[in-house]
């Protein structure tokens, strides 16, 4: 196979699953498309959280077929990597892999080489493995090196240019997640290549260093290891009040940007006054806690005065909408909640739970489709081209459907909200009070200005 020439059937199957990819994401949001160049050769330089999500995030909202690099231990079944490889992805061996394997990573090279060299678009993980935290590992050499040896290879007759690529999830797994994609500013390596002449490791390490510098801004960089978990909370339970303080407009990219801010915050609050922090998040705890305690979400908690009459609006748009859910629920949950009681017993890692759903949905999912047309799409009235256009709008239904079983989540939080008010007053008002502390707290020692 030569991965640099365009395939069909690679763009076949891109179609579908960017399709699947539409019905799986609540909102998708690409910046920086301007900055990845055209006839140029392209070194996506990506953060990885997300195991195959990740590569997926990219080359499904861009234009172009992208090689990838990844771990040769998942290519050992021999089918498994026949569909790596049509999936233009290519192994890289490492020393846990065997030493006497490495030599077979310069097949693996040539060909990264010739992508470059026909002005196609390589990926590869400067991290080389990924976290499933907003948190990015110590960047490898590999991006440097291949950059260099394709470089040295043309005799310096190649523009390449690495783009450092920040992906954003708002869940790693959850349906109906958000996902931002940014593209940075393009880095030429051709910048480096005297100095990695006069000196190999030195350039390797300025580059590498360059290209994590670049990415940095692209992505939500939570660095405390001990507190990483107390980040994540604060940024669940105070984002929302945060992001009003700005007085800015919705948006996935606004929010993204909030949330750095919040990040950068907390951080300097770490550093420079850890007395502080160490009580904001002994406070922000006890007030987690409590709303784990009562089964309610945070937002609920921040605009609280007309609980009951969305309450009573929720239940009206349900039994309103309670056909369309049906219909959604009867073509959909059963695949649905098999791949997912199954990815939860079976799949240890949770970076590879919206892999599995992904791949295992797109099989899955139509047979269901196609098994419940054979046994009732004749039964049905209204007519073959009817039914089976019904059975075709099943995704939509299921996706509609997912939205009404969200919209009955809220209204049973809220519901714990009611109940609380109307029967234990005394911790109803002490939840705001906490709530109001903590905010208060974080206001004061985390200035806009």
């Amino acid at each position: 196979m030569s991965y640099e020439k365009w395939s069909f059937g690679y763009a076949v199957l891109k179609k579908y699953v960017q399709f699947a990819d539409w019905i799986i994401h609540k909102r998708v949001v690409v910046t920086g498309r301007e900055n990845i160049p055209n006839n140029k050769p392209i070194l996506l330089a990506p953060n990885h959280q997300n195991a195959l999500s990740d590569p997926l995030a990219i080359l499904l909202h861009t234009n172009f077929q992208p090689v990838w690099l990844a771990r040769a231990d998942i290519f050992k079944n021999k089918h498994i990597a026949a569909i790596l490889k049509f999936l233009k992805i290519m192994p890289v061996y490492r020393m846990r892999d065997g030493k006497e394997n490495l030599t077979k990573n310069d097949e693996t090279f040539t060909e990264s080489i010739k992508v470059l060299a026909n002005n196609g678009a390589l990926g590869l993980f400067p991290e080389a493995a990924h976290s499933g935290k907003r948190q990015m590992l110590v960047h490898k050499k590999a991006v440097p090196r291949i950059a260099f040896m394709a470089l040295e290879k043309a005799e310096n007759n190649l523009d390449i240019q690495i783009i450092p690529t920040g992906i954003y999830y708002s869940s790693y797994w959850k349906f109906n997640r958000e996902l931002l994609v940014n593209f940075g500013k393009p880095i030429s390596a051709a910048a480096y290549f005297e100095k990695y002449k006069e000196n190999e490791n030195s350039a390797v390490q300025e580059l590498r260093q360059k290209i994590y510098e670049e990415l940095l801004p692209l992505v939500i960089e939570i660095k405390s290891e001990k507190y990483y978990k107390d980040y994540e909370k604060i940024r669940e339970i105070y984002s929302n009040h945060f992001f009003r303080r700005q007085k800015k407009k919705k948006s996935l990219v606004n929010r993204f940007l909030s949330d750095k801010l919040l990040i950068q915050k907390l951080e300097t609050l770490e550093e420079k006054n850890p007395e502080e922090f160490e009580k904001v998040i002994l406070a922000m705890r006890a007030y987690y806690d409590k709303l784990d305690e009562f089964q309610i979400r945070s937002w609920i908690i921040e605009n609280p005065f007309l609980n009951l009459t969305k309450i009573g609006i929720n239940n009206i748009i349900m039994l309103l909408t309670l056909p369309v859910f049906l219909i959604g629920a009867i073509g959909n949950a059963v695949p649905y909640l098999a791949i997912d009681t199954f990815i939860r017993k079976k799949v240890n890692d949770q970076a590879f739970w919206s892999s599995f759903s992904l791949v295992a949905g797109i099989v899955l999912f139509p047979l269901f489709y196609i098994l419940l047309f054979l046994l009732f799409g004749w039964w049905i009235p209204g007519g073959f081209l009817v039914n089976f256009g019904l059975f075709l709008s099943l995704p939509f239904f299921g996706k509609l459907a997912f939205k009404w079983y969200i919209l009955f989540r809220k209204t049973v939080g809220r519901g714990h909200l009611l109940e609380l008010r109307l029967f234990n007053q005394k911790e109803f008002y002490s939840l705001f009070r906490d709530k109001d502390v903590l905010y208060r707290k974080l206001d004061d020692l985390l200035p806009l200005s």
